[in-house]
């Protein structure tokens, strides 16, 4: 029997946390689902990745209302992804903010990452039918916007390729704390399957020279000391390092993917194998870093639902992610 997507069997629903990180700033937690944070200014809020679904975002919404009735007039999408993204359309804001990269990446595989991750996570996007359409910027920047919500300075920083090439962070240099998107990851296995490998480490090293004091990461627990994001940050830059440094090592042997696979699954799972949707993201990763080693792919793939099914039920046989 052909063994469906590890996150199939990930029907749990995750106990939702709303964390307050200082005055008028907040992290919507979910045990290792997609995070949102939550800017309050002095006449309006923010609000960073969106939810999967207008569905969802409705949950988002109400923990704010119970704070206050200011207008969500902006939304700022960290990267492009359907799970991040795809809830805009609840939030009724004036703006919806987006790198360059992000904004090319929708252009030229928006439809396709929809219906790919709809197929991969469906628990993720409770009330699919509610999303009217893919979540087009308003407003899109090269490397960096600076807004006033009042008082309040919010800086929008592409700060380099990693997770995808139009990364974003939302950073409060007065308040010194950072809204990281998928960048930085908790307690969850970074996804790397539109990733870029070679330059996410570098791109790591910038947001430590930023010396957050506290950090939401694109999924896991809120970190509220500067430990806590030091940790965070070099904790998803030490499992890059492992497993890209192991693909491309077994790539440059000669080896085949399915090959790298069995060999990089064994040697990441007894560190790594305890976090967040690791038997999810590993096939995907593993696939993107034999793509980029070795310059073969220098830009992720797109991924569909045909590619992601062939890909998956490919690797199964190596190695059980039961």
């Amino acid at each position: 029997m052909t063994k469906q997507f590890a996150s199939h069997a990930d029907t749990e629903e995750k106990q939702v946390s709303f964390v307050k990180l200082g005055d008028g700033l907040y992290a919507y937690t979910a045990e290792g689902d997609p995070n949102t944070g939550v800017i309050i200014g002095d006449d309006s809020v923010m609000v960073i990745d969106t939810q999967a679904t207008p569905i969802m975002a409705q949950d988002v919404i109400r923990r704010i209302r119970e704070i206050t009735d200011k207008p969500i007039k902006h939304v700022v999408m960290s990267h492009y992804h359907a799970v991040r993204v795809l809830g805009a359309s609840a939030y009724n804001a004036e703006h919806i903010y987006a790198s360059r990269h992000t904004y090319e990446l929708i252009k030229e595989r928006g439809q396709q990452d929809y219906e790919s991750e709809v197929g991969r996570f469906p628990r993720l996007f409770q009330g699919v039918d509610s999303v009217p359409g893919l979540t087009w910027p308003t407003i899109v920047f090269e490397t960096r916007l600076t807004l006033f919500m009042g008082e309040r300075e919010v800086q929008l920083i592409h700060v380099g390729r990693g997770h995808t090439k139009g990364d974003t962070i939302v950073w409060l240099p007065k308040e010194k704390v950072m809204f990281a998107g998928d960048l930085v990851e908790f307690g969850a296995t970074p996804y790397t399957g539109d990733a870029y490998h070679e330059h996410w480490p570098t791109t790591l090293d910038a947001l430590l020279e930023f010396d957050p004091q506290k950090l939401v990461p694109g999924r896991g627990e809120a970190l509220q000391s500067p430990q806590e994001c030091r940790s965070a940050i070099e904790g998803t830059r030490s499992f890059l390092a492992d497993m890209y440094g192991s693909v491309k090592a077994g790539k440059a042997a000669g080896k085949s993917l399915s090959e790298c696979y069995a060999e990089t699954y064994a040697t990441l799972k007894p560190k790594y194998g305890h976090w967040v949707i690791f038997d999810h993201c590993l096939p995907f990763d593993i696939t993107r870093c034999y793509d980029e080693a070795g310059g073969e792919h220098p830009d992720p793939r797109i991924w569909t639902a045909q590619r992601d099914n062939e890909m998956w039920h490919s690797l199964q046989d190596v190695v059980s992610t039961q």
